[in-house]
């Protein structure tokens, strides 16, 4: 959940399941387990529909109750090379009867479709856990494909996990006998077989999934049937065969969320909403301009549904277009945005720093995928900080947003929105890929919990010259937030001049005086340095001498890390950053508070080396930068070192 208060049971998130209460085993049915949690991961081929299947898995786990967290990981070819281990694409989820932070640290389930599914994860999965192959995939070529020489099925590598040899292929094949399939046509809907599997043995409901097929299919019921018979076998398939003797059940997270209409929600579906609601709240229409990029593409694609709400989107031809249309729709009046990533903000800072002279609202989001240049396109980093710090030419300030669960992404966008439009600036917001696909339980909201985005346009002249006469200065500044106004274009009597070439205070005339060049350069950093942003939350329930802080999406790993230590009697502190231009006005008083500061971040020390640079602070980079999301467990064994100093 997007809480940044730990439980109060402090519970250990990432941990191993556990049984919970007795074993029962109801009259004519097969042993049933409760867990208080359990982590799956669903891994195969790029083409296997791995992606899918996890989705809706969270679908109708997110409909029963639980808790949840996902994190799906694929290759970023189109189709890698089928059986290869590039080409492997699995999703993870977790969920849990009570709060929960992470995906987790190691799978209690793998379902692993190939050889090179099982290759790929078997790493990561614990000696005990239940392991599920498609045994009609390994074959000799395919186990040669990924370098074994024998099948792990058979030289006794699994001894030690709960192995279950399922022909995957071949039982969704002869379940789909009676409906004219090809073969291949058939085989595609074995990861259909899979989750109906899964769904039994997890007590997950199925109403939701058949009626998702039905509407996918909806224009080839046949597919649409064949889908819906194999996940139906894949159910019966748990019920009967006496290699699954025992199911489980997770319950409902009755006591984790506050009460609510709740909906499961990834972080780009909720930037999506956050605009539309920013806008609505704005009474301002809101324009996209955009160019696709991996993997902030979801964004564009949701707000082009919206146009009902007076949303409009542009699909540019490059990215230095997208913000360029964007950054006239704010001069036309409009809540304007750009989404992409670190390649695209390269492109895109020209028009950035020409936003910044303009002193126009302009939300650039960025969702930071692994780099440099094309990098790693599918896989999470956070490694853009100091690019959307410093990334311009010139003193070009910006303030920088940070989301740090997918549901808080919807509140992050309406706190960009409101800089943006209070104090007439470009905003940075930065997501990442692991915030944008994944997804958790994100309770909605009643409008009236939402702010008052309402802006002021100019309405006429606002300046009196030395001889009375009243004019209209476009430079002109508010005393408390110091920004301009917004005058909007073909308003009488408001004509003024833009673009880049540096104005006059006041005027908005052309300036190449240099006392006014240092007055603008320091008034444009004063307006983002008064910003106003809360101060920062620390939880530190036991007077600790060492504070972990974040930004972004480390808050999962870390809370959890520190819910660890804490469970084990350790004392340490924790404190995470929305707000990283300008810092928070007590941040520095904070730091200074504790022996040691410990800040995790998934780059080489963006973070740490901005608090070291303004505090003079001795701040510890904990750093990994390998696509993947921190572990709960790595991070509590890295704290536990920084308590022991």
């Amino acid at each position: 959940m997007t809480s940044q208060v730990s439980s109060p049971a402090e519970q250990a998130d990432g941990a191993d399941s556990t049984l919970v209460g007795e074993q029962r085993k109801p009259a004519g049915v097969k042993d049933v387990h409760r867990l208080d949690r359990v982590i799956i991961r669903f891994a195969g081929d790029s083409g296997d529909g791995m992606q899918l299947t996890g989705d809706r898995f969270t679908s109708e786990t997110a409909s029963f109750g639980n808790d949840l967290s996902t994190l799906p990981n694929f290759p970023a070819e189109i189709r890698a090379p089928a059986g290869t281990l590039p080409g492997v694409s699995s999703f993870q989820l977790h969920f849990a009867d009570h709060d929960i932070l992470t995906p987790g640290d190691a799978p209690n389930v793998l379902v692993a479709m190939n050889p090179a599914a099982l290759k790929a994860n078997i790493a990561d999965v614990p000696r005990g856990a239940e392991i599920i192959v498609n045994t009609d995939e390994f074959t000799k070529r395919a186990l040669q494909k990924v370098g074994y020489a024998a099948s792990p099925l058979d030289d006794g590598s699994m001894d030690g996990y709960s192995m279950h040899p399922v022909p995957l292929t071949t039982l969704t094949v002869e379940a789909l006998k009676d409906f004219g399939l090809t073969r291949k046509e058939a085989e595609r809907s074995k990861n259909m077989f899979a989750l109906g599997l899964l769904s039994w043995m997890y007590h997950r409901p199925t109403e939701g999934t058949e009626k998702f097929l039905k509407s996918k299919f909806a224009k080839k019921p046949e597919i649409a049937a064949a889908n819906i018979a194999a996940f139906r076998a894949g159910w019966n398939f748990g019920e009967t065969t006496e290699d699954f003797a025992v199911s489980y059940e997770v319950a409902p997270a009755a006591t984790a969320f506050p009460t609510g209409t709740y909906r499961n929600i990834s972080g780009n579906l909720a930037l999506s909403y956050g605009l539309v609601a920013a806008s609505q709240q704005a009474d301002l229409p809101l324009f996209l301009g955009s160019y696709p990029i991996t993997p902030a593409s979801d964004i564009l694609h949701e707000l082009s549904r919206h146009k009902n709400f007076g949303v409009r989107t542009f699909q540019a031809e490059d990215e230095i277009a997208g913000i360029g249309a964007a950054l006239g729709a704010a001069f036309g009046g409009s809540l304007a945005v750009t989404t992409t990533s670190g390649p695209g903000v390269a492109l895109k800072s020209e028009t950035i720093g020409l936003a910044v002279s303009m002193e126009l609202p302009l939300l650039v989001l960025d969702i930071q995928r692994g780099g440099p240049s094309t990098g790693l396109p599918t896989k999470t980093e956070q490694a853009d900080l100091l690019q959307a710090m410093f990334g311009r030419n010139g003193e070009a300030p910006v303030p920088i947003v940070a989301p740090c669960t997918p549901a808080d992404c919807f509140d992050a966008a309406i706190e960009a929105a409101r800089i943006a439009l209070t104090y007439r600036t470009p905003v940075m917001l930065l997501s990442d890929g692991y915030l944008a696909n994944g997804s958790e339980p994100w309770r909605i909201p009643d409008i009236d919990e939402l702010p008052d985005l309402t802006v002021q346009f100019a309405q006429g002249p606002n300046h009196t010259l030395d001889d009375g006469t009243e004019v209209f200065w476009p430079y002109k500044r508010d005393p408390q937030t110091l920004a301009r106004p917004w005058a909007i274009p073909g308003t009488p009597g408001l004509e003024h001049r833009i673009g880049g070439i540096e104005k006059q205070d006041g005027t908005g005339n052309i300036s190449y005086d240099p006392a006014n060049h240092d007055f603008m350069v320091r008034t444009r950093q004063a307006k983002i340095d008064g910003i106003d942003v809360p101060d920062l939350d620390v939880d530190d329930p036991h007077g600790a001498r060492t504070l972990v802080l974040g930004w972004g999406s480390t808050y999962g790993p870390i809370t959890a890390a520190v819910r660890r230590l804490r469970g084990a009697g350790e004392s340490i502190a924790q404190a995470h950053l929305r707000h990283l231009n300008p810092f928070p006005r007590n941040l520095g008083a904070v730091l200074k508070r504790y022996d040691r500061v410990v800040i995790p971040e998934m780059n080489l020390g963006q973070l740490a080396t901005l608090v070291r640079a303004k505090y003079l602070v001795d701040a510890h980079s904990y750093n990994q930068v390998n696509g993947m999301p921190f572990k709960a467990e790595q991070l509590a064994t890295a704290l536990k070192e920084a308590i022991d100093g």
